[in-house]
C-alpha cells in the first residue's frame, strides 16, 4: 500500500468537507451540553460563563497577576475588571498587591470562591467522565490530541503552563 505522508512521516489523514462540518456541529453542541450545567449553577448567582472562566483559571493559577488573567482569557481590560469587581465585592476573589511589583494585583479565591468554583467544575467533570466512559481509553488521548492541535501557539503554552505533570 503506497500511504502518503506529512511532515514527521505521520499518515496523512483525508476528510471530506461532509465529515469536517460534522465535525464542526459536533463540538457546538458538545460546546452547548459542556455549559449548561455550569450555566444553571451561575444564573442562580446572578454570573455568566465569564464568571466560570475567571474562577476556573485563578483556581488553576492562585496568585496569578490580573495581566496573566488578561492574557489566557484573552478579554480587554475593561471586560475583565468588570468580572473581577463583581467576585471581588461578592466575597469570591481577593487582590492583593503585588510581591514583585508593588502595582500588580495577585488574585486567588476566596473559600467562598473555591466552593462556587468547585461545584461548577464537579458538574464538567461528570460530563466528562461519562463521555470518556463511553467512548473508551483511546478515545480519551485523541480528543486530547486533537483539542491541543487546534489551540493556537500562545494558547498553547498557557494549557502546557497549566497542565503540569498528570495525575
Amino acid at each position: 500500500m503506497n500511504e502518503r505522508r506529512g511532515p514527521g512521516g505521520q499518515p496523512l489523514l483525508f476528510l471530506t468537507d461532509e465529515q469536517l462540518r460534522r465535525g464542526i456541529e459536533a463540538m457546538f453542541f458538545a460546546y452547548r451540553g459542556f455549559t449548561a450545567d455550569p450555566d444553571r449553577i451561575l444564573q442562580k448567582h446572578g454570573y455568566g460563563r465569564a464568571h466560570h472562566r475567571a474562577l476556573h483559571f485563578i483556581r488553576r493559577s492562585p496568585d496569578t497577576t490580573v495581566n496573566n488573567l488578561l492574557s489566557i482569557l484573552g478579554v480587554t481590560k475593561q471586560s475583565l475588571n468588570r468580572v473581577l469587581r463583581t467576585l471581588i465585592e461578592d466575597g469570591l476573589v481577593e487582590a492583593k498587591v503585588g510581591t514583585r511589583d508593588k502595582r500588580e494585583r495577585n488574585l486567588a479565591l476566596t473559600d467562598k470562591g473555591v466552593e462556587l468554583e468547585r461545584e461548577l467544575a464537579d458538574v464538567q467533570r461528570e460530563r466528562m467522565r461519562l463521555a470518556y466512559r463511553d467512548a473508551g481509553p483511546d478515545a480519551v488521548q485523541g480528543f486530547r490530541t486533537v483539542l491541543e492541535a487546534m489551540m493556537d501557539p500562545d494558547m498553547r503554552r498557557h494549557f502546557n503552563r497549566l497542565m503540569g505533570p498528570e495525575e
